[in-house]
């Protein structure tokens, strides 16, 4: 994913390592932030950041070293939720890739929010006197002899899941993440791995005496247990964390639940590069090619619009991390009412997704639920509400979402919505159709009302409910017209009706769902088109089948609503 919220970096804070060369590349750093007017802290390799570290702060991660730094790094920053940035002053780094020459523009292609987030899997390791995570490899292996002549092989029982894998006898194992040693892999004749955004954890033997057992890939939702039959010695990262076994004690290993989020740049070495410069990589020798250059297209309206659906789902998607980080333990403030509230989280999202479209559109309007952002001359606008759905997520519910969508005049062109919980995103784009997650979507071809499930928003005296319920299949209310309207979009629900919308809320959600099909109205059965000023709007929309009918019954809703007043 590409790295937009790092457009929002207020602080860098620095990991470096003693060699002269580091030195001289954090008065480098000094100079670059403050001439862009952003916080740099510095700690040696060894020392905590825990005194420095600003958690209110947007910051980003750098270690100044090599791939040992680059590891300490990781250990440091990735229980704070920070992503990391490796800048090379090493001699045979493989994990860090940006080279000192490189540094100013690297940094600035990160702060523009053109950089790139690789996840990359960690482990997790339990074992008595131990709780650890790392991002290489667990190694479990022979207590060196006192004697040189002394035995110098252990035999180790491996477990994963529930079944019995084997016996390993050799001077140890070792269980790597795909970030893991390569060298040890290959000298067991096992793959290489791609690291990023891949998940799945190896066992490897270590000098291994029976000329079947190979290395051995697994899920990295696998639990796996070693337990050796004589002492052994644990390291974690090549040392990092190192303790002693007793035999019969048991090591549990799995895949981390928070990855590690290692920023690269377009002047990183890539990793086919990297590899075939350390390890001799045998299928393209010295020689590195690109691939043939397509032909160059004019910017009209489909590459204009094709351009925005990116930058919009890249946006979006940049700011579920912290939405996710935030959820369910915000401070609330509130707004005009009771149900109006706005948390730290909708500030912080909005300042991402903001920034991120001023750097690739800087002539563009942009409107927020917060009141206009940017003003411009040209007929494109933005309309965001950075958290559609504030009620429940200060709450805890998962019921949320992001909403982005690009106007042309008052017609909405692109539409993005996107729910981090379940990392489920919806897209459209005026005249190309709509998607979930890439893949195709339509609305249902119900033809009757009661067979119909309905979705509501704010229902002032429940006159809605009571007034559908019993002829439908039901009426479900979310607390986001954002969400409702790509569950109409996707087939999830039959029809929706919100008593009072707002163009941020709904401008996205209802070019999606007519895109896929549906039918969106305002409560005269017009189109609706309530995208160009700050008011609320009734909104109506179906799967276009059930739609006369669905007005049909709202005009008694709305007399009887009208009686009761």
């Amino acid at each position: 994913m590409r790295g937009r919220r790092l457009a929002t970096i207020e602080e860098l804070l620095a990991i470096v390592s003693p060699a002269d060369r580091s030195r001289a590349v954090v008065e480098r750093l000094r100079t670059w932030t403050a001439e862009r007017g952003l916080g740099l802290e510095t700690v040696a390799v060894g020392e905590s950041v825990a005194e420095v570290y600003d958690p209110d702060a947007e910051t980003l991660g750098i270690t100044v070293g090599g791939d040992g730094t680059f590891l300490e790094g990781i250990q440091q920053f990735v229980p704070r939720g920070v992503p990391v940035l490796g800048i090379n002053t090493g001699t045979l780094a493989f994990l860090v890739r940006v080279d000192v020459d490189d540094l100013e523009a690297a940094l600035s292609e990160v702060v523009e929010g053109r950089a790139t987030i690789d996840h990359r899997q960690q482990l997790a390791v339990e074992a008595d006197g131990l709780e650890a995570t790392g991002i290489n490899d667990v190694t479990i292996q022979h207590v060196p002899p006192e004697e040189p002549f002394g035995r110098k092989i252990t035999t180790l029982d491996v477990f994963a899941d529930e079944g019995y894998v084997g016996a390993y006898e050799g001077t140890g194992l070792a269980i790597a993440t795909p970030t893991g040693s390569t060298g040890i892999s290959l000298s067991a004749n096992g793959p290489i791995h791609n690291p990023t955004n891949n998940t799945s954890l190896q066992i490897v033997p270590l000098h291994t005496h029976r000329m079947g057992v190979r290395p051995l890939i697994v899920s990295a939702r696998t639990t796996i247990r070693v337990v050796p039959t004589d002492a052994a010695d644990l390291l974690v990262d090549g040392g990092r964390h190192h303790v002693r076994l007793d035999a019969d004690d048991i090591v549990t290993i799995t895949g981390a639940t928070r990855p590690a989020y290692v920023v690269r740049t377009s002047y990183d070495d890539d990793f086919f590069t990297a590899i075939g410069e350390h390890l001799g990589w045998g299928a393209r020798g010295t020689e590195s090619k690109t691939l043939p250059a397509e032909a160059t297209v004019e910017q009209g309206p489909r590459q204009l619009k094709d351009r925005a659906l990116r930058v919009a789902e890249e946006a979006a998607e940049s700011v579920g991390g912290p939405l996710r980080d935030l959820h369910g333990r915000v401070e609330v403030e509130r707004k005009t009412d009771v149900s109006d509230v706005i948390t730290e989280a909708d500030h912080r999202s909005e300042n991402i997704i903001t920034t991120a479209i001023e750097n690739e559109y800087p002539n563009h309007a942009i409107r927020t639920e917060e009141g206009v952002h940017q003003e411009s001359e040209t007929p494109y606008t933005w309309l965001i509400d950075p958290l559609d759905g504030t009620g429940n997520y200060a709450n805890g519910n998962p019921n949320y979402a992001v909403s982005i969508a690009l106007l042309e005049r008052s017609e909405p062109i692109v539409g993005v919505v996107y729910a981090p919980e379940t990392d489920e995103c919806w897209s459209a784009t005026a005249g190309g159709g709509a998607f979930k997650n890439d893949a195709p979507i339509a609305t249902t071809d119900r033809t009757q009302l009661n067979e119909s499930m309905l979705m509501s928003g704010y229902d002032p005296d429940g006159s809605f409910l009571a007034h559908f319920y019993e002829h439908t299949r039901g009426v479900r209310r979310l607390g986001s017209a954002a969400l409702h309207l790509c569950y109409l979009a996707s087939g999830s629900a039959d029809a929706v009706w919100e008593y009072d919308t707002r163009p941020w809320d709904v401008a996205a959600g209802v070019l999606i769902a007519r895109e896929a099909g549906a039918t969106v109205t305002d409560s005269s059965g017009a189109p609706f088109d309530a995208y160009a000023e700050k008011v609320r709007r009734e909104l109506v929309g179906s799967n276009g089948h059930i739609h006369g009918e669905l007005m049909a019954r709202l005009e008694g809703h709305e007399q009887l609503y009208n009686a009761d007043d």
